[in-house]
């Protein structure tokens, strides 16, 4: 009888996608929602497309990958519980729409979609003005039309503090993480290799943007995304 309660409850785990350039950008754009969705028994798998090498330039690669995957392991452990998944692709930033089609990586995020049948999934906005982030978001909207993916897709915001212009008309989901922004900043706060002048307008940035969006939406600190299909 318990294994099939077990089962039971295996079947009914809603499993939540995050697709993410840096392994810092889940934690930062959509962090407290996830934390908030463990917290609910949700099952978090995030794949990051590059090992973010060039955050260190005068370190040996091999060093700040290794150092890099150490503290997102920790992160993502703090964040999402010790059940979660993280995969890297070791894409090289700056050339992930190059690397995307030579190493076929459509296969890989197909092959984790299959397996793992997420209900949503979580990626960058078309508005980020970083070009690995663009270059995620483009690839995601068109490899998920592909498919014909059937769950929820919303898109989060990482270096863009405000709405996202182009996608104002389309539909958002608004989630309460005042319970789990503490979490949320514990996980940053794991990514000690991240240069400091990234650092701290990134801290700033996620305080501003979770109290912007706290406030319009009468909470104290909210995440908003855009749904992309």
């Amino acid at each position: 009888m318990a294994e099939k309660k077990q089962d039971e409850k295996d079947q009914k785990q809603e499993t939540v996608l995050v697709l993410c350039a840096h392994n810092d950008d889940q934690i930062i754009g959509v962090g407290g929602t996830l934390a908030k969705y463990a917290k609910q028994g949700k099952h978090i798998i995030t794949v990051i497309f590059s090992y973010g090498e060039k955050s260190h330039p005068h370190l040996k690669k091999d060093v700040i990958i290794k150092q890099r995957v150490k503290e997102s392991i920790s992160a993502n452990k703090i964040l999402c519980g010790e059940d979660s998944e993280i995969y890297y692709l070791g894409l090289s930033e700056t050339k992930f729409t190059k690397e995307i089609k030579e190493k076929n990586i459509a296969k890989q995020i197909k092959k984790i979609i299959k397996e793992k049948k997420p209900g949503k999934i979580f990626t960058h906005s078309i508005d980020d003005p970083h070009p690995d982030h663009r270059a995620i978001y483009k690839f995601v909207s068109e490899f998920l039309e592909e498919i014909n993916y059937k769950g929820d897709v919303y898109s989060f915001n990482v270096w863009n503090l405000f709405i996202n212009i182009r996608k104002r008309d389309r539909p958002k989901m608004v989630v309460d993480v005042s319970d789990t922004f503490k979490i949320k900043m514990q996980a940053f706060e794991r990514h000690k290799s991240q240069m400091v002048q990234a650092r701290l307008p990134l801290t700033w940035s996620i305080y501003f943007r979770a109290i912007l969006n706290g406030l319009m939406h009468k909470m104290k600190f909210a995440e908003v995304f855009f749904k992309i299909r």
